[in-house]
């Protein structure tokens, strides 16, 4: 729906046009992300190219994104709620429902790994049902008056290829873990680059066939549901709304499975209070780490919006998306174990995804910019204690 305000009949280029940017950032992240085999994603890289201080401020950014992102998902949840419940989508009983589903999913990941990754599996496949029966369902339906309520008179490209950041972002989580793949040297540049043909043929798709089915679509909170309710019914509605609402959990059970790991990592180094180091005694989890990510997603849901958690994680992974990429330049220039996922003319699209992510930082807000520098600047004191107690004076 916000594509569709932004940039109307084309908002299935603008998903067109962002899956071209994001994959120069990618192709960056196989080659970067195949010359290792430890845990800690861009992290990690960040560490080894630039050292520890890009390092650290690399792993507090990306808790940050992942917060932010975990806040626009709370709020997805409650907007498909208040399709099937307006009254829970406002208000006292909005608070009351992300505070619960919070809650729960603090819960799941504390009581034991093997319970939250049951769940998203479950939710993975629970929520590719309904996206596939839609793009099956509608594509049949589009209809060319439908699309032509979708004008919009002054397109927003920026920004709407940075919403689709957002909704692309979320790959580099998948390399946090990669001390527990088989062969990662070997697999990282082939799941990636599959995962995001996929995930960027379901998008193109979804997005015209809300498009084609719902008119001005960028006027409605949940257009999948819509758009189901156009094909199906009163009962289309149900099944988008539900699903939508797995979806989220699913994700947000996801993120408060990875992040609070980098979280963990960090203060176990140092570089974060030490509380956030300790491991429940029973369950064998980081049990503070994930409390306190759960308590400051719930935060920023509450405090803001979808759209503005959204873009506002979108800009701050903007930030590491391009270090990430500069790493594959910086780490050509060194000796060492060859990468399992050669890029031909690396350097060059480096380049090219680096001046993507600096168009898009370009284009940003004095406020928005001002923002993201009081961010990354929150960061040093930790960084500056960590290093005094590696180094107490004699």
């Amino acid at each position: 729906a916000v594509l569709a305000a932004l940039t109307g009949v084309l908002s299935p280029l603008a998903a067109l046009a962002a899956g071209g940017g994001i994959l120069l950032i990618v192709l960056c992240f196989a080659e970067v992300g195949s010359r290792f085999r430890e845990h800690g994603g861009v992290y990690l890289y960040a560490r080894a190219a630039y050292g520890p201080l890009v390092g650290f401020e690399v792993g507090w950014l990306l808790i940050w994104t992942r917060l932010l992102s975990a806040a626009a998902n709370l709020n997805l949840f409650v907007l498909y709620l208040g399709e099937l419940w307006p009254e829970l989508a406002i208000g006292a009983p909005r608070a009351i429902v992300m505070t619960v589903l919070v809650a729960t999913i603090a819960v799941t990941n504390v009581v034991g790994v093997r319970s939250a990754t049951w769940s998203i599996d479950a939710f993975t496949i629970a929520k590719l049902v309904p996206l596939a029966l839609l793009i099956v369902l509608g594509l049949p339906q589009v209809d060319g008056e439908v699309i032509a309520t979708q004008a919009v008179a002054d397109p927003d490209w920026t920004q709407a290829v940075l919403v689709m950041m957002f909704a692309f972002g979320g790959f580099e989580s998948a390399l946090l873990p990669a001390g527990e793949m088989r062969d990662p040297k070997r697999d990282i540049g082939f799941a990636l680059l599959v995962g995001l043909a996929v995930i960027a043929t379901v998008y193109l798709l979804v997005q015209l066939v809300v498009i084609g089915t719902v008119a001005h679509a960028g006027e409605t909170k949940a257009p999948l549901a819509q758009a189901l309710g156009v094909l199906l019914g009163p009962p289309g509605v149900v099944l988008a709304s539900v699903a939508a609402m797995i979806s989220v959990y699913g994700w947000t059970t996801g993120a408060t499975l990875a992040q609070p790991r980098v979280i963990h990592a960090m203060a176990e180094r140092g570089e974060l209070p030490a509380p956030l180091a300790r491991v429940h005694p029973r369950f064998r989890t980081p049990h503070w780490a994930i409390v306190v990510f759960a308590v400051i997603a719930l935060g920023l849901a509450l405090a803001g919006s979808f759209a503005a958690n959204a873009t506002f994680s979108a800009i701050v992974r903007l930030v590491y998306y391009a270090l990430t990429c500069a790493a594959l330049i910086v780490l050509r220039r060194r000796a060492g174990e060859a990468p399992g996922f050669h890029l031909p003319a690396g350097p060059f699209i480096a380049l090219l995804a680096m001046g993507f992510c600096a168009w898009l930082l370009s284009t940003r807000s004095f406020e928005q910019l001002w923002i993201l520098l009081a961010l990354t600047a929150a960061g040093l004191p930790f960084y500056l204690l960590s290093r005094r107690s590696a180094h107490p004076q004699r």
